[in-house]
């Protein structure tokens, strides 16, 4: 049963729809704070770029976000306002570097029509009081006292209720608003009004303008002491104070942000509809204005928030494409444009639509998703997991181990590959040609297995074998000198750093050597009570070449011992517990925090905070990465040191803000690694997989892996055909030139490697794509393209023709096979037991796929259904048909084969605006809906009644704060059989806030045992700005709001990972299982993304 669901995101929101910038974090420094929707992000403004400091998660969708500076205070505070009527106000607190919320409330009210225009919230530049516009005809006010803080707050009557904006003016005595406002006749006037604080009331205000530019739709105050206000327009930008007009024309254009420049307000950035940013200039003398000026600056990402920082650096955030830190020059390159981009932030949003491909056929799924909007369009390949990108390959078995080494300690690359097998060692270097070859050190011993070698100082290389310890040359490849095993031991595990070298003999003769030019000199032995498994002295203090720690596993008593060098005295002993014993271990550091990785040989490893001066550990963590023995490497990729795991599961193990962090290498098994970073391969690794060794380059190192491909133009549509290797699109190209921004539609076919157009059909005028599938049909081998299309004519509130065209994919072509003309618009097609299954605006219709005389096919009505306003979505599994409603919710159609008849099974009778369906099981339908909500409905087959059987039964409710656009079957990660997730069903979503979210339905014991630990981490983990979690995920419309059921939040269950122990310890107290076992279960959840 999928009654019981688990709902993660993948892909955070990356739609940025609010920025500010203040001294938010200290008062010298600069912080841009950014809002993407549910999240916020501080960064801090450096010489080097955008520094990201947090990003955290806020429960409520974001209305408003605005930086003030109370009386008295040297740095400023954070306001934020929610959709849902919540508010809270957030202090830095620079000593934990965390959040606090110095005020929060409610602003609801019982009665009221919510604004169309959304929410405005403002802030008066003298922190006198905080303004609200929530609801038609009310404005909301929240005063100061003198100290700072937070009065109760009161509603006052807005005549106007047509409300586009509300601004605070500067430099008025009392507290001034300035309102843009449409009358019943559709004309656009400004007003302003004092608030009269100790009345609770308006009064009436300085001055007001009627008649303006009926696009008027913004206002801008200006600072002292100019003061006064700019109304943008589609047509024209006016100046407006108490005592000044006036007015320039501008060519058409929305303006969707402003950003102002300097601090009197004399410059702003704008940025419109088609991406272009203008710079708009004051002119005045003294302080009274003579005039406004315009120019053109270049293009950008269409831009929803323009910040300026500084000296001319600006962060243009962007919810139709990508978001930008530009600058802008004082001189115009050489396409004429003043905007040089220096960084491109990725934004997945608006994810339109999207298919789950695997396109490297390794069983692993890809998205591809429909992203962006008009210019800034693309498709976008995200990929779950760390790729390798193969270099040079060549066939090799048996490796059991592998180095790289420089022909000279200053050499910048790496020279050779030592690679060693059961009874020899072969080195392989780089020919003139950049192919790999077969060379000799002569001091090597090459008729044995090498168990270490490594690069030594004073231009020598080590080679440790079983039975010697030998220093070799590195320029003239000789033998400099050998240290031999006692007679009767031989050496069996081994490491070395640059100066020194410690190796285990039998019997736990432990034996330490230091490296000198020309000399290796055995410094101390230890006796040890075990045999020892592995060893590890990779130097992480301040010295490079030297370590002052070494790390010993050992059997027998499975511990992991860290020994202080030179004198190899016992610091710590930490048991590991359980039968199986380490078989790597590594010193290492991340961020600048020093840890102990201990790999087992069941695939587990267990990581320890190291104390380097101590030599304690603490913070002990276990994951699983596999079920074969680990080999533990660190790589450098872009100047950061990571580890490479190698296993049957490989992963890259890694650090971001502080916590270690795990992504799969999208490899099959991998038995060892090797950093190999030659002239020819800079920065590659070495990779020994089953009977081959791979040279590669590695892909950044993060989880997801995001490929864009920018369309300039809006994919609205997309599905992938194997046969013919291509996927299809349906696209909106704007012409923005010319003043009634015109647009064509088309379908287009693009090559899934190259993702290259290869074909394009031309819709007609007013004609859209609406729908597109790959499909087959009886007693036809092909596959075709079947793409459902709307004419939308201007004058008609709904369409009322539509088509369905047949393609097929002929030498990379698409070629027209039929083409059926409908009643409506073709919302969704499905291939349904060999026949086509359309929804034409409120009905649902069958076609047969007929062959003609003249041996062409064409598309058949068989039966239909009607009964919906709109069918929108719809999903078939069998002969079951379920539609999800434009506001009728979802309802359940049957086919029958007898009757040749699709009749209603059942409906739920609840109104839900749908945006998206899935078929869970047989019985078991997810849907979204427009007040971005998730919920399950079951299917009452046992009913004892026909009325009961008639009823969709609602059985899940969540609440998700995210617009699903779509959702479909598949995963993003490899579906290992052996693994805890690996049988759990997953469904992907994707958002307009470019979310990818996973719901995986779970056991029932599973999910009884997360809800638990669920319940209790809202103990644990506060909200930042005291908002509740339970109140964020309880369903909510304008009916009602409930508390959320069978639906889990997955984000606020893997922070189970990011917590201390002490707090790991109080929850696994409460469970009554080991924080060990937590984590685990945990941890697996997490690789169901």
């Amino acid at each position: 049963m999928s009654i019981w669901n688990y709902v993660v995101t993948a892909h955070k929101p990356t739609n940025v729809t609010h920025s500010c910038v203040g001294n938010f974090t200290s008062p010298q420094e600069l912080n841009l704070i950014i809002a993407k929707c549910t999240r916020i992000e501080i960064h801090l403004l450096t010489a080097q770029g955008l520094q990201p400091m947090l990003d955290v998660p806020i429960y409520g969708r974001i209305a408003t976000l605005e930086l003030f500076r109370p009386h008295g205070e040297a740095q400023d505070f954070l306001f934020i306002a929610t959709e849902r009527y919540k508010f809270c106000v957030l202090q830095w607190d620079s000593e934990k570097s965390e959040l606090i919320t110095r005020a929060m409330g409610d602003v609801s009210d019982r009665i009221g029509r919510p604004t169309d225009n959304g929410q405005i919230g403002i802030i008066d530049p003298d922190c006198r009081l905080i303004g609200l516009h929530l609801y038609d005809g009310l404005f909301k006010v929240i005063p100061f006292d003198n100290k700072g803080q937070l009065k109760e707050a009161f509603n006052i009557r807005l005549e106007e209720l047509q409300v586009l904006d509300i601004k605070f003016l500067y430099g008025c005595s009392k507290p001034t608003v300035v309102v843009l406002y449409q009358d019943n006749k559709d004309a656009r006037h400004v007003k302003t009004y004092e608030v009269a604080l100790k009345d609770k009331d308006f009064v009436e205000g300085p001055w007001s303008q009627n008649n303006l530019d009926n696009g008027a739709d913004l206002l801008i105050p200006v600072p002292p002491p100019l003061c006064g206000v700019i109304i943008i327009g589609e047509e024209t930008i006016v100046y407006c104070s108490a005592n000044a007009f006036k007015a320039i024309p501008i060519r058409p254009s929305i303006t969707r942000a402003y950003g102002r420049v300097d601090a009197d307000g004399s410059r702003y950035l704008l940025g419109d509809h088609a991406g272009l940013l203008h710079l708009l200039v004051i002119t005045h003398e003294k302080e009274k204005v003579t005039g406004l000026k315009i120019e053109l600056l270049g293009e950008t990402s269409i831009a929803s928030t323009i910040s300026y920082l500084d000296n001319a650096f600006v962060y243009i955030g962007s919810s139709y494409g990508d978001s930008q830190l530009v600058k802008l020059n004082l001189q115009p390159d050489a396409k004429g444009s003043y905007v040089e981009v220096l960084e491109r932030y990725v934004n997945l949003g608006p994810i339109v639509d999207f298919c789950v491909v695997d396109l490297e056929r390794q069983g692993q799924g890809q998205v591809v998703t429909c992203s962006g909007a008009y210019k800034d369009g693309s498709l976008r390949i995200v990929r779950n997991g760390i790729g390798i990108n193969e270099q040079a390959s060549v066939e090799l078995q048996g490796i059991k181990g592998m180095w790289s080494l420089r022909s000279s300690t200053d050499d910048p690359f790496d020279t050779f590959l030592v690679v060693s097998f059961i009874s020899e060692t072969r080195i392989l270097a780089m020919n003139l040609e950049d192919e790999l070859e077969e060379t000799e050190i002569e001091g090597f011993c090459s008729q044995v297995q090498t168990l270490f070698c490594h690069d030594a100082v004073h231009n020598q290389l080590v080679q440790v074998t079983s039975s010697s310890v030998r220093l070799v040359s590195s320029t003239s490849r000789e033998l400099r000198h050998e240290w031999n095993a006692p007679s009767g031991y031989s050496i069996n595990v081994a490491t070395a750093n640059a100066t020194q070298v410690l190796l285990a003999t039998g019997c736990g003769h432990l034996a330490y050597l230091e490296i000198g030019d020309g000399i290796l000199t055995e410094v101390k032995h230890g006796q040890l009570e075990y045999e020892i498994s592995c060893l590890d002295i990779n130097p992480i203090g301040e010295n490079p070449n030297y370590s002052q720690l070494a790390a010993v596993g050992m059997w027998t008593d499975i511990s992991v011992r860290i020994f202080s060098l030179p004198d190899l005295n016992l610091i710590t002993k930490e048991l590991l517990g359980g039968e199986i014993i380490p078989r790597s271990v590594l010193l290492c550091a991340f961020e600048g925090i020093s840890y102990l990785l201990c790999a087992l040989g069941d695939g587990h490893l267990l990581n320890f905070l190291l104390n380097t001066s101590t030599g304690e550990l603490t913070d002990r963590k276990k994951v699983s990465l596999g079920t074969q023995p680990i080999t533990l490497r660190t790589f450098s990729s872009k100047n950061t040191t990571h580890v490479f795991a190698a296993s049957d599961r490989p992963t890259v193990i890694y650090s971001s803000n502080k916590k270690l962090l795990y992504s799969n290498v999208n490899l099959k098994e991998v038995s060892h690694m090797c950093p190999f970073n030659s002239a020819a391969f800079p920065d590659s690794l070495a990779i020994a997989k089953e009977g081959e060794l791979t040279i590669g380059t590695i892909d950044d190192i993060q989880k997801l892996h995001i490929r864009s491909i920018p369309l300039g133009e809006h994919a609205r549509r997309i599905c992938h055909q194997e046969q013919s290797r291509t996927f299809a699109i349906c696209s909106v190209k704007y012409n923005q030139s010319s003043p009634e921004d015109s647009e064509m539609h088309f379908i287009r076919l693009l090559d899934d490697q190259t993702f290259e157009f290869i074909s394009t059909y031309p819709l007609d005028t007013f004609e859209y794509g609406c729908s597109i599938l790959s499909c087959s049909f009886s007693d036809d081998n092909n596959v075709y393209y079947c793409v459902g299309t709307a004419y939308v004519l201007p004058e008609e509130n709904e369409p009322t023709k539509g088509r369905i065209l047949v393609f097929v994919v002929e030498d990379g072509k698409l070629q027209l096979i039929a083409e059926k003309e409908t009643k409506g618009s073709v919302y969704s097609v499905n291939a349904f037991n060999g026949k086509l299954l359309a929804a034409i605006n409120q009905k649902i219709q069958l076609y047969k796929w007929m062959l003609r005389d003249d041996g062409s096919h064409e598309l058949q009505s068989e039966c239909g259904h009607h009964g919906h306003i709109l069918a929108l979505y719809v999903q078939t599994r069998g002969d079951f048909i379920v539609v999800g409603d434009l506001m009728k919710s979802i309802s359940l159609l049957i086919y029958k084969h007898e009757e040749g008849a699709i009749e209603e099974r059942a409906r739920d009778y609840n109104a839900n605006w749908m945006s998206a369906v899935e078929i869970l099981d047989d019985d078991i339908y997810l849907g979204a809906e427009n007040n971005f909500n998730l919920f399950t409905v079951r299917k009452n087959s046992e009913g004892a009644t026909d009325e009961e059987r008639g009823r969709l039964e609602v059985v899940g409710e969540y609440h998700l704060g995210e617009f699903v656009n779509r959702f479909q079957h598949g995963s993003l990660v490899m579906r290992l059989p052996d693994s805890d997730v690996g049988q759990i069903p997953t469904v992907i979503l994707g958002t307009v806030n470019g979310v990818i979210g996973v719901i995986a339905s779970l056991p029932h014991e599973q999910y009884l045992f997360l809800e638990k630990l669920q319940s209790n981490l809202r103990k644990v983990i506060k909200g930042v700005g005291g908002l509740s979690h339970e109140q964020w995920r309880s369903f909510n419309n304008e009916k009602k709001t409930v508390d959320a059921r069978n639906f889990l939040d997955g984000d606020l269950i893997e922070s189970f990972l990011d917590l201390n122990r002490g707090k790991m310890d109080d929850i696994s107290k409460a469970l009554n299982v080991s924080v060990e076992e937590l984590c685990k279960r945990v941890e697996e959840l997490t690789r169901l993304h």
